[in-house]
């Protein structure tokens, strides 16, 4: 398992698997469909490890972090694909809770 990395510097891998092929990155409807696809199956574990709907003998195991991973995948491709810095995504949306929200919850 490799250290741990960055937000860019996971874009930066992405990015440099994606680019080894001719074909690109889909188009943002494309990446937007294949991120619901891969909610989906994230939702559809969730429900299977801890909802009300055990999976059927026949189904094939799959893990939660799997399924988490392949959605961060898609989404950091559909943000390469836009050219936008999830690190300054996630800085900009922590600002809004640090400020917006702060008081919204129960500290502890």
């Amino acid at each position: 398992m490799d250290s741990a990395k960055t937000v860019r510097q996971l874009q930066q891998e992405v990015g440099d698997h994606i680019g080894q092929f001719k074909e690109g990155y889909f188009s943002p409807l494309a990446m937007m469909a294949r991120l619901t696809e891969e909610l989906g199956e994230l939702a559809r574990e969730i429900n299977h490890y801890y909802g009300e709907k055990p999976k059927k003998q026949t189904e094939k195991e799959k893990t939660v972090d799997e399924e988490i991973g392949d959605v961060l995948f898609v989404l950091i491709c559909l943000a390469n694909s836009l050219n936008i810095d999830l690190q300054d995504s996630h800085d900009m949306v922590m600002e809004k809770f640090r400020t917006r929200d702060k008081d919204r919850w129960t500290r502890k």
